[in-house]
């Protein structure tokens, strides 16, 4: 998005969200470089204990693959999965899965959402608003911030996701899961699945803890 990143006196659960997302971004929108294969191999824990939260688990397989991978064969299975000659294998766009086409109506939509939030495409990206990469940067914005931009509330967050992501990105994540293509992609796509049913069930938990206080302050 057209800000630049940064990182104010958000909680410690929020600066992780706000990371894997990062993250997620990032190996959505291209693929890893050496220093992100590396960095990721290295976090890896041969003896991560069995009662690890299942995001450290992820986090942990997601480093075993960056560990059995090199910069040039995730590369080369980044373009056969996204880029390809003509018509690329696949399309991570919301608006093609929601509606079967791409720069449709859920595009328009995202659009004006994000235009009543004051932000916008950074000048120079070549993929549209709707692509699984920029949502997840937007994801982490509305975490974390990024200035002028402030960070925005659970409540707000919790609309974007349910509105943009969570509609669409499990069968997404399905294709680029089962594609000829992937390996190192497959993990990706399972480590992020399983990243946005945590997202998913917090949310619901917040939502189901605000409506009990609304209940509560009517009575």
């Amino acid at each position: 998005m057209q800000r630049a990143s940064f990182r104010p006196d958000v909680s410690e659960v929020d600066a992780a969200r706000a990371d894997w997302y990062a993250l997620l971004s990032h190996l959505f929108l291209a693929p890893p470089s050496p220093s992100l294969l590396d960095a990721l191999a290295q976090s890896h824990d041969a003896e991560l204990p069995l009662d690890s939260g299942v995001l450290a688990v992820a986090m942990n397989t997601l480093s075993a693959a960056a560990l059995a991978c090199d910069a040039r064969a995730a590369r080369e299975e980044f373009d056969a999965l996204f880029v390809g000659t003509g018509t690329p294998l696949l399309n991570p766009y919301g608006s093609l899965y929601l509606c079967g086409f791409m720069m449709d109506f859920p595009l328009v939509t995202l659009r004006e959402d994000l235009s009543g939030l004051g932000l916008a495409r950074r000048t120079g990206t070549s993929e549209s608003e709707d692509h699984l990469g920029l949502l997840c940067e937007t994801m982490r914005v509305l975490i974390i911030g990024a200035p002028p931009f402030p960070p925005q509330p659970l409540s707000l967050q919790m609309a974007f996701f349910e509105r943009h992501i969570a509609p669409w990105t499990k069968r997404c994540l399905a294709d680029i899961r089962n594609a000829g293509p992937a390996n190192f992609y497959r993990v990706v796509a399972d480590v992020a699945d399983l990243f946005f049913d945590v997202e998913a069930e917090a949310f619901a938990f917040e939502d189901t803890v605000l409506a009990r206080d609304d209940a509560v302050s009517l009575t």
